[in-house]
């Protein structure tokens, strides 16, 4: 199996993969990324095989530094307030190309626009340095499957459709992240994630709306209206689980439940049940249950996001 230990060897590596047209999964601080040389149209045809994914749905691109991305792509003011602010992080921003045209149209969805991120991972950073590429990267898994905090949700979606795959452990964040459009003035969510509209609000001064965008064309991932779905049907907001079911717990009061059971936090803390998202719905769904009971949890702050990811996943094929 392609599975390695990150360690500098691997990542020497896995930067000649990336460079020969070949895919490597990675750690990032939000979730596994399933890696392409983003100038090479090829392998992002390769990317979008291994996924299953549309090719209409674009991808975002990962460079080491802010000036990386505005060598392609037009760093408005309002986008370099924001990566001032948010990168290295788990901050995508939506910018208009350049007329250096360098990353494979594909990788764009044929869009006159680019998603960027700087990821703050070490594994992440030390592979974009190492291949000297930009790295088109969506979550590592099989499209609309619960995206991979684990080499293991890697291997287990994907297995030898990759080159290699670098084992750095369960990612920190676990959620993917939050998408601005930072083409004009004004920010414009087109994902909720891992940094709050609050606290983009806060570097930006003014209140945020969320786009809600066309799942036929989408401008951003994460816009597809089936996403992050597990086989099992979710119940949302339950306050009780019934027989046969799973149960998604979150804080310290919990029924009465003897079938499968994950507490997200037991603490009703959302950075905590966030990072355990991911990992709890694919436990969950591996247990049998046809139906997976989700406790309410609140919208504010990471909870936007968290629930964001629920209401995607329990959508009807």
């Amino acid at each position: 199996m392609p599975k390695h230990r990150a360690n500098p060897n691997s990542i020497v590596q896995a930067a000649a993969i990336l460079r020969a047209g070949g895919l490597v999964a990675f750690p990032t601080e939000t979730v596994y990324g399933l890696g392409a040389d983003a100038t090479n149209g090829l392998a992002v045809a390769a990317l979008y095989a291994a996924k299953g994914r549309p090719t209409f749905n674009p991808l975002i691109v990962h460079v080491p530094q802010t000036e990386a991305a505005a060598a392609l792509a037009d760093l408005t003011p309002l986008a370099l307030k924001l990566a001032e602010a948010f990168w290295p992080g788990p901050l995508t921003l939506v910018l208009a190309k350049r007329p250096v045209r360098i990353i494979a149209d594909l990788a764009t969805a044929g869009l006159d626009t680019i998603a960027f991120r700087v990821p703050a991972h070490p594994i992440a950073q030390a592979l974009l340095r190492a291949a000297d590429l930009p790295i088109a990267a969506p979550s590592a898994n099989r499209s609309g499957h619960v995206s991979p905090t684990t080499a293991a949700h890697v291997e287990a979606d994907l297995g030898d459709r990759v080159g290699m795959i670098l084992d750095g452990g369960a990612t920190p964040v676990g959620l993917e992240s939050t998408v601005i459009d930072a083409t004009g003035t004004d920010a414009i969510i087109l994902r909720l994630g891992a940094v709050t509209r609050e606290a983009i609000e806060k570097v930006t001064g003014r209140s945020i709306r969320a786009a809600d965008g066309d799942e036929t064309a989408p401008s951003s991932p994460g816009m597809l209206a089936r996403h992050y779905a597990p086989a099992a049907k979710l119940r949302l907001n339950a306050h009780e689980a019934r027989k046969g079911d799973a149960l998604l717990a979150f804080g310290p009061v919990v029924p009465a439940h003897d079938g499968p059971t994950i507490n997200l936090s037991p603490s009703a803390d959302l950075v905590e049940a966030a990072a355990n998202l991911f990992a709890a719905l694919r436990a969950l769904d591996a247990s049998g249950a046809g139906t997976i009971a989700v406790m309410p949890i609140p919208s504010h702050g990471l909870g936007e996001a968290i629930n964001d990811r629920l209401r995607r996943a329990a959508q009807a094929s």
